[in-house]
Protein backbone atom coordinates (compact mmCIF):
# COMPACT_ATOMS: atom_id res chain seq x y z
CA UNK A 1 0.00 0.00 0.00
CA UNK A 2 2.93 2.33 0.64
CA UNK A 3 4.00 1.74 -2.96
CA UNK A 4 0.66 3.11 -4.17
CA UNK A 5 1.24 6.42 -2.42
CA UNK A 6 3.71 8.36 -4.48
CA UNK A 7 5.16 11.49 -2.95
CA UNK A 8 4.53 14.25 -5.42
CA UNK A 9 6.89 17.18 -4.96
CA UNK A 10 5.02 20.45 -4.88
CA UNK A 11 5.98 22.75 -7.74
CA UNK A 12 7.33 26.18 -6.75
CA UNK A 13 5.09 29.06 -7.78
CA UNK A 14 5.78 32.74 -7.12
CA UNK A 15 2.97 35.19 -7.86
CA UNK A 16 1.35 32.73 -10.27
CA UNK A 17 4.52 31.88 -12.24
CA UNK A 18 6.68 28.78 -11.96
CA UNK A 19 10.48 28.88 -11.82
CA UNK A 20 11.01 28.30 -15.56
CA UNK A 21 8.74 31.25 -16.41
CA UNK A 22 10.52 33.42 -13.85
CA UNK A 23 13.95 32.57 -15.29
CA UNK A 24 12.80 33.80 -18.71
CA UNK A 25 11.94 37.22 -17.26
CA UNK A 26 14.37 40.13 -17.31
CA UNK A 27 15.54 41.45 -13.93
CA UNK A 28 13.39 44.58 -14.36
CA UNK A 29 10.33 42.50 -15.28
CA UNK A 30 10.88 40.27 -12.24
CA UNK A 31 11.06 43.40 -10.08
CA UNK A 32 7.42 44.16 -10.91
CA UNK A 33 6.41 41.01 -9.01
CA UNK A 34 8.27 42.00 -5.81
CA UNK A 35 7.14 44.09 -2.83
CA UNK A 36 7.82 47.83 -3.06
CA UNK A 37 11.13 48.05 -1.17
CA UNK A 38 12.79 45.25 -3.14
CA UNK A 39 11.26 46.50 -6.40
CA UNK A 40 12.70 49.96 -5.81
CA UNK A 41 16.15 48.55 -4.98
CA UNK A 42 16.24 46.40 -8.12
CA UNK A 43 15.06 49.20 -10.38
CA UNK A 44 17.75 51.53 -9.01
CA UNK A 45 20.54 48.92 -9.07
CA UNK A 46 19.53 46.66 -11.96
CA UNK A 47 22.95 46.99 -13.63
CA UNK A 48 24.70 45.87 -10.42
CA UNK A 49 22.45 42.82 -10.12
CA UNK A 50 22.81 41.92 -13.81
CA UNK A 51 26.62 42.08 -13.53
CA UNK A 52 26.48 39.85 -10.45
CA UNK A 53 24.28 37.30 -12.27
CA UNK A 54 26.68 37.34 -15.24
CA UNK A 55 29.59 36.75 -12.85
CA UNK A 56 27.70 33.84 -11.26
CA UNK A 57 27.12 32.23 -14.67
CA UNK A 58 30.76 32.66 -15.65
CA UNK A 59 32.03 31.17 -12.38
CA UNK A 60 29.69 28.17 -12.53
CA UNK A 61 30.78 27.41 -16.10
CA UNK A 62 34.42 27.37 -14.96
CA UNK A 63 33.59 25.31 -11.85
CA UNK A 64 34.70 28.03 -9.41
CA UNK A 65 33.03 29.04 -6.16
CA UNK A 66 31.12 32.31 -6.18
CA UNK A 67 32.38 34.47 -3.30
CA UNK A 68 31.00 37.91 -2.54
CA UNK A 69 30.90 40.69 0.03
CA UNK A 70 27.69 42.07 -1.50
CA UNK A 71 25.15 41.12 1.14
CA UNK A 72 22.60 43.64 -0.18
CA UNK A 73 22.09 41.87 -3.53
CA UNK A 74 18.47 40.78 -3.99
CA UNK A 75 18.05 37.15 -5.07
CA UNK A 76 16.62 36.84 -8.60
CA UNK A 77 15.48 33.65 -10.42
CA UNK A 78 18.77 33.21 -12.32
CA UNK A 79 20.51 32.57 -8.97
CA UNK A 80 18.22 29.67 -8.05
CA UNK A 81 19.98 26.39 -7.22
CA UNK A 82 23.41 28.03 -6.91
CA UNK A 83 25.71 27.99 -3.90
CA UNK A 84 27.04 31.46 -3.18
CA UNK A 85 29.65 32.08 -0.50
CA UNK A 86 28.63 35.28 1.32
CA UNK A 87 31.01 37.12 3.67
CA UNK A 88 29.68 37.52 7.20
CA UNK A 89 32.45 39.84 8.43
CA UNK A 90 34.84 37.05 9.33
CA UNK A 91 34.54 34.18 6.83
CA UNK A 92 32.63 33.30 3.67
CA UNK A 93 29.61 31.16 4.55
CA UNK A 94 27.92 29.01 1.88
CA UNK A 95 24.34 29.93 1.02
CA UNK A 96 22.44 27.39 -1.08
CA UNK A 97 19.91 29.50 -2.98
CA UNK A 98 16.53 27.78 -3.20
CA UNK A 99 13.51 29.21 -5.07
CA UNK A 100 11.79 30.19 -1.81
CA UNK A 101 14.52 32.82 -1.27
CA UNK A 102 13.49 34.91 -4.29
CA UNK A 103 13.13 38.59 -3.42
CA UNK A 104 15.21 38.33 -0.24
CA UNK A 105 18.75 39.66 0.20
CA UNK A 106 21.83 37.44 0.37
CA UNK A 107 22.83 38.83 3.77
CA UNK A 108 19.63 37.59 5.39
CA UNK A 109 20.91 34.02 5.27
CA UNK A 110 24.30 34.52 6.95
CA UNK A 111 24.52 35.69 10.54
CA UNK A 112 27.05 38.43 11.31
CA UNK A 113 26.96 37.96 15.07
CA UNK A 114 27.38 34.89 17.21
CA UNK A 115 24.75 33.98 19.75
CA UNK A 116 25.69 34.98 23.29
CA UNK A 117 26.75 32.11 25.52
CA UNK A 118 27.11 33.30 29.07
CA UNK A 119 29.67 31.51 31.19
CA UNK A 120 30.36 31.69 34.90
CA UNK A 121 30.53 35.08 36.58
CA UNK A 122 33.98 36.65 36.76
CA UNK A 123 35.85 37.73 39.85
CA UNK A 124 34.19 40.72 41.44
CA UNK A 125 30.94 40.17 39.59
CA UNK A 126 29.12 39.13 42.74
CA UNK A 127 29.51 40.20 46.36
CA UNK A 128 30.80 36.84 47.47
CA UNK A 129 33.54 36.73 44.82
CA UNK A 130 34.82 40.24 45.54
CA UNK A 131 36.91 39.07 48.48
CA UNK A 132 38.44 36.04 46.71
CA UNK A 133 42.01 35.95 45.58
CA UNK A 134 42.80 36.26 41.90
CA UNK A 135 44.33 32.77 41.78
Amino acid sequence: MAEDIIEKKKEFIYRGKNLEELKKLDVREFAKLLPSRERRTILRNSDLIERFVAKCKKYTENGKNIRTHKREIIIVPEMANLTIYVHNGRVFEPVKVVPEMLGHRLGEFTQTRKSVKHGAAGIGATRSSASRSVK
